[in-house]
């Protein structure tokens, strides 16, 4: 009987996982809380999935130069699709467009200026591995903040539906414009059903902490 109720449970089960490994969604109707704050990036937003494939939201966003001189803080409406998905027997793959406008304001110009935010991501995922990639163009008159990032890790031990599982994520990103260095930042990630917390150190010894939670 434990066996069987596995077994029927085992379609749930790869969705939470799925959920909770940072896609830039949930599932239809759901609403979707992400953070990720360091010195030199603080990010907030939150979006609804009106259909499976489709999300509307908010956010802001924070930058700052490797040098403390330049700050940029952006605020955009959002629209998120899902543009591809393969289900495998134990795993599963997207391909998203995540687009943003909105006002830009920075510390060498006066007032705002308009900024438009394209980029795509990808994703591959198991219980046990995890490997993703963006880019993201923040693009406003006279400005060019291109972003980039890759991240892989792989969970400690398998775990129950209703267990916190434990992952080790590490990370390396860029933005163009901001930064001649790339960041790298091993993570110890924490995820549950509907929620995932991060926390590590970059090789700037700078703190890093993000989260995600699905309503």
């Amino acid at each position: 009987m434990k066996h069987r109720l596995r077994w029927m449970l085992a379609p749930a089960l790869a969705t939470a996982a799925a959920l909770a490994h940072a896609g830039p969604m949930g599932f239809k109707d759901s609403t979707m809380a992400m953070g990720d704050f360091s010195p030199n990036w603080r990010e907030a937003w939150v979006n609804h999935a009106l259909t499976p494939r489709d999300a509307l939201g908010a956010g802001g966003l924070y930058m700052r130069s490797d040098d403390k001189k330049l700050t940029r803080e952006f605020a955009e409406l959002t629209y998120t699709r899902l543009l591809h998905r393969v289900n495998g027997e134990h795993s599963q793959a997207n391909f998203w467009f995540v687009g943003g406008a909105g006002n830009l304001r920075g510390n060498d110009f006066g007032g705002s200026k308009t900024m438009l935010a394209p980029g795509v991501s990808a994703d591959y995922e198991t219980t046990r591995v995890y490997v993703s990639g963006s880019v993201r163009l923040y693009r406003a008159p006279g400005i060019r903040h291109d972003f980039a990032s890759v991240r892989a890790g792989f969970s400690f031990y398998e775990t129950d539906y209703d267990e916190t599982q434990p992952w080790l994520i590490v990370e390396a990103r860029r933005m163009r414009g901001l930064s001649e260095k790339t960041e790298i930042t091993p993570m110890l990630r924490l995820i549950h059903n509907r929620y995932f917390v991060e926390f590590g150190i970059n090789n700037m010894k700078q703190g890093r902490f993000n989260f995600m939670y699905i309503f």
